[in-house]
């Protein structure tokens, strides 16, 4: 994909007339959408900064019909897009303009729901926070709490392996996920896991987790249930110099301790939110920390003393305890609540999500700083701390020449420095349309040739979502010819 256009490099030469005409006899009439004004809501996901209309547009109603269109995509060789609420933000469902988007939003059932065995079977198009809607009469809940869970669907969330403020205790999705059926580009039936705790064979399951649409449609889903636990309280605490704040994050888990939630917002983060939710934040601090406890009430209170005892010895100006809560839903509200807070100030912002090792927190936030001022954007930073997991939310405005572009590249040096620092290029947003030429920073041609190899096991045509995730070798090289190039002509370099 080019980042100046998010254009694909392959294209792919597809004969739509048959293809409506194909998709029209296995599909209703209002589940397949031809024109121009239907298709538009479907041109992007979460990265609007890229936007295009595919050729057709599927809104399956089961799996029978969700095969069928695979088949039929399979033998007119035309490349299929999954989509699920499109919240992702790395263009993992942006259209491919040559293909069809096949919506999976319809399959919303909750299959069975089974409180003995704490598990729930779900179609792909069923929301997170549905899950723990059903299960919350037996005191379940399901754990992966995205900040968009009130509208990102299980399907997307195994596709992105997406987190949230709880997966620093509680995991990711893969992490809470039991089994996973999904179908070939050929519409064949493929399982991953079961629903025992371990499953013969190579471990395919974590693979499909993150798989971001590029091996097999998810069609059904098997997730671990969580009893909700007695108590949990809130830690806030405000801290008047962000290195402080990074390293009190380090010396929280330093001390043994891992929170329910270890959250981090910088000033620029706190005063986007506070006039948007009013959660009591500290208009005055640098940064704030939000660390969650819980458990049973005895549990609970004696990690709050630890943690507060941490925090205070690493310089915090302000801690307060949320004394019931309907005050610690408030102040989680507040985090959760930043990229729209954010999008009240500024036309456009790119949200990036580079992960890296605690330590080097302090120092990735003051680097943050520095490019910030060497790009002439504006920045607010809202990450999980615990994991070291940042979302960096670069403020632009679209409609400014050469505005964009230098986002994109504020947001490759956040990314290679995140790599530099021992990290990743993504912790929860997948690698998509946005950081694929980025994945040849991190990771060798050797590796990058073995994605391809696993790739063809399964899509051998190269029909799944193409473009996205993995960077073609030609593009591998262009980009570090490009890099070499780069660092031999930057000051005081040789």
């Amino acid at each position: 994909m080019s980042s100046a256009t998010g254009l694909p490099d392959q294209r792919f030469t597809v004969d739509r007339a048959v293809l409506i005409s194909r998709l029209r006899a296995v599909l209703p009439a209002h589940a397949l959408l031809a024109d121009e004004e239907e298709m538009r809501p479907y041109d992007c996901d979460g990265l609007t900064a890229y936007r295009h209309l595919p050729l057709l547009v599927a809104l399956p109603e089961d799996e029978a019909q969700t095969q069928a269109v695979l088949r039929i995509c399979h033998a007119l060789h035309a490349p299929v897009v999954a989509r699920g609420a499109a919240t992702g933000l790395s263009g993992g469902a942006t259209p491919h303009p040559d293909g069809v988007v096949v919506s999976l939003a319809k399959l919303k059932k909750i299959v069975k729901l089974d409180p003995l065995a704490r598990t729930a079977v779900v179609q792909p198009g069923v929301r997170n926070l549905a899950v723990s809607e059903a299960a919350a009469p037996y005191g379940l809940y399901y754990a992966p709490d995205p900040s968009s869970q009130i509208a990102c669907t299980i399907g997307g969330n195994v596709a992105e392996n997406a987190g949230g403020v709880h997966c620093l205790k509680y995991g990711l999705t893969v992490h809470n996920v039991l089994r996973v059926r999904g179908l070939t580009i050929e519409g064949d039936v493929v399982e991953f896991g079961s629903a025992a705790l371990d499953a013969a064979g190579y471990d395919l399951l974590a693979l499909i987790n993150g798989s971001e649409g590029l091996l097999a449609m998810i069609s059904e889903i098997t997730v671990r249930l969580t009893p909700k636990p007695e108590l949990a309280q809130v830690v806030i605490a405000s801290f008047a110099d962000v290195r402080k704040a990074g390293d009190a994050v380090a010396s929280i888990i330093g001390a043994g301790i891992i929170p329910a939630g270890l959250e981090m917002m910088d000033k620029k983060a706190i005063h986007a939110v506070e006039p948007y939710v009013n959660a009591g934040y500290d208009m005055n601090a640098e940064a704030i920390l939000l660390c969650e406890s819980d458990g049973t009430p005895e549990e609970v209170a004696e990690e709050i003393g630890r943690m507060t005892a941490v925090i205070e010895k690493s310089g915090a100006s302000m801690i307060r305890v949320s004394q019931n809560e309907a005050e610690r839903l408030k102040f989680w509200a507040g985090r959760k609540a930043a990229f729209p807070a954010v999008g009240r100030m500024t036309p456009d912002y790119l949200c990036m999500d580079g992960t890296i090792p605690r330590k080097h927190l302090a120092e990735m936030l003051e680097a943050i700083g520095h490019l910030s001022e060497k790009y002439g954007l504006r920045c607010a930073n809202v990450f999980h701390a615990g994991d070291g997991n940042l979302h960096p939310l670069i403020m632009y405005d679209a409609n400014q020449p050469g505005e964009l572009e230098r986002a994109a590249a504020f947001g490759a040096d956040i990314l290679e420095l995140s790599v530099r620092f021992g990290g990743t290029i993504t912790g929860e947003h997948g690698v998509g349309l946005e950081k694929v030429m980025l994945m040849a920073e991190q990771f060798s041609t050797a590796e990058i040739a073995a994605f391809h190899r696993l790739k063809a096991a399964f899509d051998e045509a190269g029909l799944l979502n193409p473009g996205k995730g993995i960077p073609t070798l030609a593009r591998c090289r262009e980009y570090t010819q490009a890099r070499a190039g780069n660092a031999a002509g930057a000051p005081g370099q040789a």
